[in-house]
């Protein structure tokens, strides 16, 4: 076999290399084939997992950064643009799971270098990066697309989109190495999206339309990486208590509408952190082998119909 054909073998995941074989029968019937780990034992055991947007006490990076941790994972990167309390929680990761490796990194995550950086170091102290979890995001512009100027657009476009674009440019070659301890090339990217990438009316022009990237994004590195085991995947959540969202929630505490927070989706309901991050964790996991390019709505279920008036059936 020629050096490039080994090359080409090199890249393929397991399953195109040495798809499962039977496991022999039961009685008469073939015994069932299963490609992830018990879903009773940790379910990311000696991963490498760097996750951005983790500063947040209330958000969607923190949160998954303790069910990776929580999962068995071998090393944690929280990091984030804001580190006022990264070291915080750091202390509080490492006293819940004392077996895992956590790691504080403060940089943009839009910025090319701080990026390669942390995956590099990833690579040169473990080997390997299974999880790459593109959260960092922001709000963008609370106006009218009219008021809206280019630079405020880009600047939004450039955190929300730019990121996750460099987290798989970075990542992709990182989980692509093999080795001893991991025999074939695998990995999972994930960005965060939302349902503004996928319904209007649910944030500004300039927000909806970087979501909207995020999940483009998701589907057409899916399909560039084909054949390589590492699966791309874009979560969208609805209305989740987050420090994004805490003035709305803050203010409909002040005047008493708590309840109404959440009301159009069926299940009547804001979400918190832990339900967005349990779905990152199910993505970052082997269970969610054949999930791939696809724009998992977290939100109630306020994607699956039409707006509507809550009581009201036309």
């Amino acid at each position: 076999m020629s050096a490039a054909a080994k090359r080409r073998l090199a890249a393929l995941s397991e399953q195109l290399v040495a798809p499962v074989p039977d496991q022999g029968l039961f009685e008469d019937i073939p015994i069932l084939k299963k490609i992830a780990p018990n879903s009773n034992g940790p379910r990311c055991q000696g991963k490498v997992v760097i996750v951005t947007g983790t500063n947040s006490p209330l958000g969607i990076g923190r949160a998954s950064a303790h069910q990776f941790a929580q999962n068995g994972a071998r090393a944690v990167y929280i990091c984030d643009y804001d580190s006022t309390n990264l070291e915080t929680h750091k202390r509080e990761l490492a006293s819940l799971y004392p077996g895992v490796d956590i790691h504080t990194r403060e940089f943009d995550a839009a910025d090319e270098e701080s990026v390669k950086a942390v995956v590099e170091h990833a690579v040169k102290t473990y080997g390997r990066l299974d999880v790459f979890f593109a959260n960092a995001g922001v709000v963008g512009q609370p106006k009218v697309f009219s008021e809206v100027t280019a630079e405020e657009f880009l600047a939004t476009l450039r955190t929300n989109v730019v990121s996750v674009h460099l987290a798989a440019k970075y990542a992709a070659p990182a989980m692509l190495l093999t080795s001893e301890e991991k025999k074939y090339p695998s990995g999972s990217i994930i960005g965060t999206a939302s349902v503004a990438g996928m319904r209007s009316n649910a944030g500004s022009s300039d927000y909806s339309a970087s979501k909207a990237g995020v999940i483009s994004l998701a589907q057409t590195l899916s399909y560039q990486l084909a054949g390589t085991g590492i699966r791309v995947n874009a979560i969208c959540p609805g209305v989740i208590e987050t420090g994004m969202t805490a003035p709305m929630y803050e203010a409909a505490r002040s005047r008493g509408t708590q309840s109404k927070i959440g009301q159009l989706n069926p299940l009547r309901r804001g979400a918190h952190a832990d339900e967005v991050a349990r779905v990152a964790l199910f993505l970052g996991s082997e269970e969610s082998s054949y999930v791939n390019g696809q724009a998992w709505a977290v939100d109630g279920g306020l994607s699956s119909g039409h707006p509507f008036v809550p009581g009201k059936l036309a």
